[in-house]
């Protein structure tokens, strides 16, 4: 079977699945979950997602994401791909976690942004896990009412932003839910959600995709280019860009090692082949950088690009 077509382009909006292989649980427990939303929130951020609205269900999980930028495929990647390395470590195994590729539908945002955002929120309802929505902890749905407190990365305020009476709004409008049918009787060609004139738009962008699967219309970001942080980070140091890479100096090297992954979104290998180290040594520094070890000069830098966490 053909697989469906992957679009990426600026402002998107995705409806994101992924479950587990054989229909197995993806998170055994909270730990699992809690885990699951830390590298969500470190992708959201490192992508520049917005996320209106998560739910984890024990073998599969549910996201409303809009990409600003046209970076789906490279984040959705890393996050199924690290999380996948971390349960399977956890447990002392190897192999697939979840069932194949995970599943994005292009959603017409103008039509359907406030249906997934209840539907998402009301799958444990659903699936009778619960009887109210406010029930079930790994949702945003608490978190959109403002019964706990919201992560950083959840759009909650562009949300709340789209009901009169905010919260109150939000909540009666979730609850109409409650028995209603699903969007997806509208769902054209498995993976279009909106009306004609979005599938019109939709299918041109199809049409200009190239071998490769990137839509001539496709573009990265305008995020700094490697040389750029480079430049910076040598800066910084009083150093010379080369220095920067070579290691001299370990605590700039540290630095533009990790500004090329978060800031300049290079992979693992793309920055370890410009070092010439191991694409796991790329990622111990990565990891090392975000639980806190770092200088005051480090984590100046690192707060100029809105890194602080």
């Amino acid at each position: 079977m053909t697989r469906p077509l992957r679009l990426e382009f600026a402002g998107a909006l995705y409806h994101l699945t992924a479950r587990g292989d054989r229909q197995e649980a993806i998170f055994v427990d909270d730990s699992d979950r809690r885990r699951f939303l830390d590298l969500l929130g470190k992708e959201i951020n490192q992508q520049g997602w917005i996320c209106y609205a998560f739910c984890l269900m024990d073998n599969h999980y549910h996201l409303l994401v809009e990409t600003p930028q046209a970076n789906l495929i490279r984040g959705m990647r890393r996050l199924n791909g690290v999380y996948t390395q971390a349960f399977n470590r956890r447990r002392k195994k190897a192999g697939h976690v979840f069932q194949g590729r995970y599943k994005s539908i292009l959603v017409d945002k103008d039509n359907y942004l406030l249906e997934l955002c209840r539907y998402i929120v009301l799958n444990p309802v659903r699936a009778k896990s619960v009887k109210a929505p406010g029930d079930w902890q790994w949702s945003s749905y608490r978190a959109t009412v403002g019964e706990v407190t919201a992560p950083q990365w959840l759009a909650v305020k562009e949300v709340l932003s789209l009901f009169s009476d905010r919260r109150s709004s939000y909540r009666k409008f979730v609850m109409e839910g409650v028995g209603q049918g699903t969007v997806w009787e509208d769902l054209t060609g498995q993976i279009y959600l909106g009306d004609e004139n979005f599938l019109e738009r939709m299918q041109d962008l199809a049409d200009e995709k190239t071998v490769q699967g990137v839509a001539k219309a496709q573009r990265h970001p305008q995020r700094p280019k490697a040389e750029e942080i480079l430049r910076t980070v040598a800066r910084e140091y009083g150093i010379t860009v080369g220095q920067v890479l070579d290691r001299s100096q370990a605590e700039a090297y540290w630095l533009g090692v990790y500004l090329m992954r978060r800031v300049g979104n290079l992979s693992l290998e793309e920055v370890a082949g410009r070092v010439g180290v191991t694409a796991a040594r790329i990622s111990q520094i990565q990891t090392k950088i975000e639980e806190g070890v770092r200088s005051r000069r480090m984590a100046s830098v690192l707060e100029s690009y809105k890194l602080k966490d």
